[in-house]
């Protein structure tokens, strides 16, 4: 009897020692996550799915008429839905797994080989799976952002198509390019938490968007003023304090360097909302509630690229900016070039995301985000920036064009007029406000 229990030891021993070595292992990796950064971090991703829904999808259906606003709502719904499952299944490893200069792989394919102790290399402090979920809920908001342009007249099923390869050959290949280890990152452009891949993107292919699409029926000649600016402003409020998930939690940590960026955001979209409401005071001899909101979507917008690089009163400058320009773009381009951005996403954010992607190159300082720029005698960066907005541009245009042409051989992309008329509510989902 001692004898079998010295054999069956001895057999164990191996066992037992592949066992501690294992929980070793684990526990090794386990305390290379930070606590307080998974918990901050689980709060920024919580912030910016709030900022599709409801914030998005309030601030949008707030600004159509009464009879698109369940119709514009469920684009953003649609969004969430869509984009999260097509994440999971491939979108995060293409845009953040390998790094290859054009694409990633699949090696993460439906999250294949993820472990609740696995880490990305540019979040090492929190697991991986919520790296993967933060950055989910970036490319969930870029889809829904486009849609803005073509409200009240885009057929629901058009929608869906076009989103789904908008976010597989623009989203994805710009995530990669500059966040996930691509060209652009790799050669130095800056862009902290998405004025190229959010913003400029989405402004560029919802500019290409309403151009394909052709104006609203009445454009320029009825009374096309929003239902309720109330829910507008609701989504406003929401979607700014979902920008501080946005930014903050782009410094991937619980640290100063989100501190500043949240910071600067809050400054930037003050500044934004007050120098708006100022121009329109000044011209039109009332703020209007439209002017103030937008002016702050576009101090927000427009911070984003430069929010970790930058210092807090770097915020208020670029914010006074960002009114002054987007007011410009809202209104005089628009005019000019005669195009039914309906609710003014090339504008705000395409326009935007261009400005405070340039004033990052200008204003970026070492100390904080550690590149310098132009103001700290690092003029390149700015040729850097402007190389990162140009591919951007081309990009985003050029492949939101062609996919719009092949979504219409399959499916009309616009309703019929008697539809648009009508309402899309009705028209495309059976129900409307009463």
């Amino acid at each position: 009897m001692p004898g079998l229990l010295r054999r069956a030891a001895i057999m164990a021993a191996p066992i037992a020692l592949f066992a501690t070595s294992f929980e070793t292992q684990a526990h090794a990796a386990a305390t290379d996550i930070n606590t307080a950064d998974t918990a901050w971090m689980i709060v920024a991703t919580a912030l910016v799915l709030m900022m599709t829904i409801p914030g998005l999808a309030l601030f949008y259906s707030g600004m159509v008429r009464k009879k698109n606003v369940l119709a514009t709502m469920a684009q953003s719904l649609a969004a969430v839905t869509m984009i999260s499952i097509l994440w999971v299944a491939f979108g995060y490893s293409l845009a953040f797994v390998g790094d290859g200069p054009w694409l990633g792989t699949l090696d993460r394919w439906f999250l294949a080989g993820m472990t609740m102790d696995s880490v990305h290399p540019g979040a090492k402090t929190i697991p991986e799976a919520l790296f993967m979920l933060y950055q989910m809920t970036f490319a969930i908001i870029t889809v829904a952002l486009v849609a803005g342009s073509v409200a009240d007249r885009m057929r629901f099923s058009a929608y869906l198509l076009f989103s789904i390869g908008w976010f597989i050959f623009v989203y994805i290949p710009l995530a990669h390019w500059v966040w996930g280890g691509g060209f652009l990152g790799s050669m130095g452009v800056l862009d902290f938490a998405g004025g190229l891949v959010v913003h400029l993107s989405a402004g560029t292919g919802g500019l290409v968007a309403a151009k394909v699409m052709g104006r609203r029926h009445g454009y320029g000649s009825e009374n096309l003023s929003p239902f309720d600016l109330s829910l507008a402003v609701m989504g406003t409020g929401l979607l700014w304090v979902g920008w501080f998930g946005f930014n903050g939690g782009s410094a991937y940590a619980a640290n100063s360097r989100a501190v500043m960026a949240i910071i600067a955001t809050h400054l930037a979209a003050c500044a934004g909302a007050l120098t708006w409401g100022a121009i329109e005071w000044s011209t039109r001899r009332k703020p209007s509630v439209l002017g103030m909101i937008s002016g702050a979507v576009a101090g927000l917008g427009t911070i984003t690229p430069a929010s970790g690089f930058v210092a807090p009163w770097h915020g208020i400058v670029i914010g006074i900016v960002a009114g002054v320009v987007c007011y410009w773009a809202c209104t005089w381009l628009k005019q000019r070039f005669n195009y039914d951005d309906s609710l003014d996403v090339f504008g705000v954010h395409g326009i935007g995301g261009l400005t405070g992607t340039l004033f990052a190159g200008i204003f970026a300082t070492s100390a904080i985000g550690g590149t310098a720029g132009l103001f700290e005698n690092h003029p390149q960066q700015v040729l850097i920036q402007l190389y990162g907005i140009a591919v951007t541009f081309v990009w985003s245009g050029g492949a939101t064009f062609v996919l719009l042409k092949l979504v219409g051989l399959f499916v009309p992309l616009r309703v019929s007029k008697e539809h648009e008329l009508e309402g899309l509510d009705i028209s495309q989902h059976g129900e409307a406000l009463q």
